[in-house]
């Protein structure tokens, strides 16, 4: 149905596409997520050509929509666009808004678009609002208003970008409700959306896009339970991540002490938790590790903590022969750290950059 082909977008400051490929099948539901800043307005405006293409090729059902001698307007009748701000004519009661694109681009009767049109507006649940103006309505009616409007045109496509960022938290519901039964429908839809649970109960695949491309694509499943790169399972955990490399047995033990403390308050960490990644770093880190791997350490720091169930991990990595500490550690030392953690795991990788790798689990409070 859709296929996308090295699209690459580019402005003057900035790239925020720079090589997206992707096939897409007819009824299938993809959901686009990321962090913000990383293109997936822009594709989606790409494909419907809101936006022209730097380079690349983009294919609707086999045709080149990209290639200068295509009809785009016959094209686009094929598919529809649901906005971040509903986009409806304010000088037009609800019913008008609906029935003026089948009336004027295929031909309708005014009759047979307003039986259409109030069809449609009872399946989005607002069928006595047919000749409400759009400031009368609130921002999920407007939304659902909107969606009407785009359905009226007898789409094959939807592309909906963030359909419900502009509303207010209660009204988010009704509007992912009227996209869930669109996708019963069979209808093939992108959806660029913040609502995680969403996408996972509604999608056929997830796009995760990250740094101008598409990161990772996958099932809902695979995206949200097993991803396989690490940005990805950043976003999905909604982590927050410390990294340091310590390359130096002299380095800034107090300033690292400090960064720990910033990193914990900015995230708003409980100062128990805060207290816990300060000393483990100084009994593992500062007092056991450096002092035996000496002149020749390089050691790796990271600490992730996940925004939507407090979890904290710390992973050490670092040189030198096999040395597990918990076990061949100072005695007394490991015993507070085995304290502040509820498990962890250590393995040896002769293979690796970091010989050694020891990842903590802290207790929560």
């Amino acid at each position: 149905m859709i296929s996308i082909r090295h699209v690459r977008k580019e402005y003057p400051n900035v790239t925020p596409l720079k090589d997206i490929n992707a096939e897409i099948s007819r009824g299938e539901v993809i959901s686009i997520i990321g962090p913000s800043g990383t293109g997936k307005s822009t594709l989606l405006r790409c494909i419907n050509l809101l936006e022209t293409p730097t380079s690349g090729e983009i294919y609707i059902d086999g045709q080149a929509i990209t290639d200068p001698k295509c009809k785009v307007h016959l094209l686009r009748r094929k598919m529809g666009m649901v906005f971040q701000s509903f986009h409806l004519f304010h000088h037009m009661n609800i019913i008008e808004n609906i029935m003026t694109g089948p009336v004027s681009l295929l031909g309708k009767s005014r009759q047979e678009a307003y039986e259409q049109g109030m069809e449609l507006l009872r399946t989005v649940g607002l069928g006595d609002k047919a000749l409400a103006y759009p400031d009368e309505l609130s921002g999920g009616q407007k939304q659902r208003a909107a969606i009407a409007r785009t359905l009226a045109m007898e789409p094959e496509i939807i592309l909906f970008d963030e359909p419900t960022s502009a509303l207010d938290p209660t009204m988010v519901g009704e509007v992912l409700s009227v996209i869930k039964t669109l996708a019963r429908q069979g209808l093939t839809m992108m959806i660029v959306t913040h609502e995680m649970k969403f996408a996972r109960d509604v999608s056929t695949r997830i796009f995760y896009m990250d740094q101008g491309e598409i990161y990772e694509d996958g099932t809902p499943e695979q995206i949200f339970d097993h991803p396989q790169r690490e940005r990805t399972r950043q976003f999905i955990r909604r982590l927050k991540v410390f990294e340091i490399i310590i390359d130096s047995p002299d380095f800034d033990f107090i300033g690292i002490i400090s960064q720990l403390e910033q990193f914990g308050r900015k995230h708003e960490m409980g100062q128990k938790n805060i207290y816990r990644i300060q000393n483990i770093f100084e009994e593992l880190c500062m007092q056991t590790l450096v002092p035996r791997i000496g002149n020749e350490l390089q050691m790796q720091l990271l600490v992730e903590y996940s925004e939507e169930n407090n979890d904290t991990s710390m992973t050490i990595r670092y040189t030198g022969p096999a040395f597990h500490p918990l076990e061949e550690g100072d005695e007394l030392s490991m015993l507070l750290v085995k304290g502040l953690c509820q498990s962890s795991t250590y393995r040896c990788d002769c293979s690796g950059a970091f010989k050694n790798e020891l990842i903590l689990k802290l207790k929560q409070d």
